[in-house]
């Protein structure tokens, strides 16, 4: 992690001599160390890294790139580092800090100026967007444990089952199989419920002729999956089909315009015009994807908003849907890696329309 540390030390503007990384998700991502507590000052002359007596033997015997000390009172360590290091003005996570904590660390460090802009924000954003081989395994073998749940959920799903049920039998599989956590809570919504892109899995029971939309993901050392998939029980009528067909065209539509210099919004305009060519641009009610890694949500952002550029290592998902109200929905998402002149996709499971026996 120590090359990640100095690249962000290298970012830090002239006026500024430190950065300070509060932030659970940046913590890990600059030290390699999962931790619920510390915070790592990041100088142009070396980081060191403040965690309590539950973490430090292990923080000492796993952090290389920079120092680790034992965090006993936050309120007298910082200060003296800041006087120790000359720094005079301090960038913080201001996006992820609360004003009452913004305000703590002004207090706790009167001598030295805040900023509490989006420069360090913008900075690590600017880090993290494009991953890793390494980052990009972890997310690799986080969506292998996610498809194995897949196969398995396929022979558990028939009519009389809960969603609740769909949702635990992905969640045990998954960690069972080597996940250390679940991306995000299982979505696993049938029948007239799949028209809810986040709905809440209940007691309702499945019956012949739904849709079961699944959205869930597996976390390995740190890194998450995301993907979704819809089947259906028995039977699907003509305009289910129809429905199915359009997301899944949508959603080719989408991959093959990712490739390095694309605009995001590109992207997302790619899925859009075939669902609003067959009449359904109204039922196409989110983003086309968002960056996965550390965190479910990341940058960039496949949105009609977004000004970003598509370039080499970012890692996004493209799941376009389409939703009607009190009916049935429909929504299918893989995630890409972007190369030098295309993307790979991560994600293998089937896309072909599954129609379960009922």
């Amino acid at each position: 992690m120590k090359d990640r540390l100095e690249a962000l030390a290298a970012m830090l503007p002239p006026q500024a001599e430190a950065a300070l990384i509060v932030s659970e998700e940046n913590r890990r991502y600059f030290t390699g160390f999962p931790s619920s507590a510390g915070v790592l000052l990041v100088t142009r002359a070396g980081s060191v890294f403040l965690t309590d007596s539950r973490y430090i033997e292990a923080a000492r015997g796993a952090v290389t790139g920079c120092e680790v000390e034992e965090l006993t009172s936050l309120a007298q360590q910082l200060p003296a580092l800041m006087k120790a290091k000359g720094v005079k003005r301090l960038l913080l996570e201001a996006g992820r800090v609360t004003l009452s904590q913004a305000e703590r660390y002004r207090r706790m460090l009167p001598g030295v100026a805040l900023d509490t802009g989006d420069t360090l924000d913008e900075y690590v954003d600017a880090l993290r967007i494009a991953k890793s081989g390494e980052e990009k395994a972890c997310i690799a073998r986080a969506q292998r444990i996610a498809e194995q749940a897949f196969e398995h959920i396929l022979t558990f799903i028939r009519p009389g089952v809960t969603e609740r049920e769909i949702a635990l039998a992905l969640e045990y599989d998954m960690l069972s199989h080597g996940a250390q956590a679940l991306s995000f809570e299982t979505i696993a919504v049938a029948g007239v419920h799949s028209s809810m892109p986040h709905g809440v899995p209940s007691d309702t029971k499945i019956s012949r002729g739904d849709f079961i939309t699944m959205d869930y993901g597996a976390v390995v050392d740190g890194y998450h999956s995301d993907m979704t998939r819809t089947v259906a029980v028995g039977e699907v009528s003509e305009e289910q089909r129809r429905v199915y067909e359009t997301v899944l065209r949508a959603q080719e539509a989408a991959l093959s315009a990712l490739r390095p210099g694309v605009a995001c919004a590109q992207a997302d305009r790619a899925a859009r015009e075939v669902i609003e060519a067959e009449g359904y641009g109204d039922c196409y009610r989110h983003g086309t994807g968002h960056g996965v890694g550390i965190e479910i949500h990341e940058q960039p952002v496949l949105s009609p908003a977004s000004t970003q550029m598509l370039a080499p290592g970012h890692i996004v998902t493209v799941e376009p849907g389409i939703y009607l109200p009190g009916r049935f929905g429909v929504r299918i998402e893989d995630m890409a890696f972007l190369t030098q002149d295309g993307y790979e996709n991560l994600t293998r499971a089937p896309k072909a329309l599954i129609v379960l026996p009922a």
